[in-house]
């Protein structure tokens, strides 16, 4: 045979091995915010208490509720904050400095001083109206980007408000 021919069949090969490979089922997704997916825009949590403070920042967020990450911008467009997670834990880095918490939610919690449902976030990113304890989303606006979320429950009263960007 031929070092042409070899060539050949080994293109030959290489091919039929991909296109194999693309054949494979895709992974079954029980819905949108299981997937993992990209947002960027805005984000402000307003918490009604003189104790907690509010929050807003730019952001770029990849992933889903079990495992991703989200980067904070601060006014100026430099980065604020990073914050990683995975099913095991959450870690945030600022300025070098990393905190390790159990989860996202529990991060969440320390930072802003209340829990934020993030499977229910994930899905009202997504589109999907899903219901939380005490949380009541407005997924009115959500084809223009919009997406509001109010907790009257337990207290303080707080507020979520995202607005993405159009890519």
């Amino acid at each position: 045979m031929t070092a042409w021919a070899k060539v050949a069949l080994s293109a030959v090969f290489l091919v039929n091995f991909l296109v194999a490979g693309c054949a494979l089922p895709p992974k079954k997704i029980t819905s949108q915010s299981d997937a993992a997916s990209t947002w960027r825009g805005r984000l402000a949590v307003r918490v009604n208490d003189a104790q907690l403070q509010n929050f807003s920042a730019g952001f770029e967020l990849t992933g889903n509720a079990l495992a991703g990450e989200m980067t904070l911008f601060n006014p100026l467009g430099s980065t604020a904050a990073v914050l990683t997670w995975n099913p095991q834990m959450a870690t945030m880095r600022v300025d070098g400095d990393i905190q390790h918490h159990l989860s996202l939610k529990a991060l969440i919690g320390q930072v802003i001083g209340i829990e934020i449902p993030v499977d229910a976030l994930f899905a009202w990113l997504a589109g999907e109206p899903v219901v939380a304890d005490g949380w009541n989303p407005d997924l009115s606006q959500h084809a223009n980007g919009r997406v509001t979320a109010k907790r009257t429950t337990p207290a303080p009263p707080v507020e979520i408000r995202l607005v993405l960007d159009h890519d």
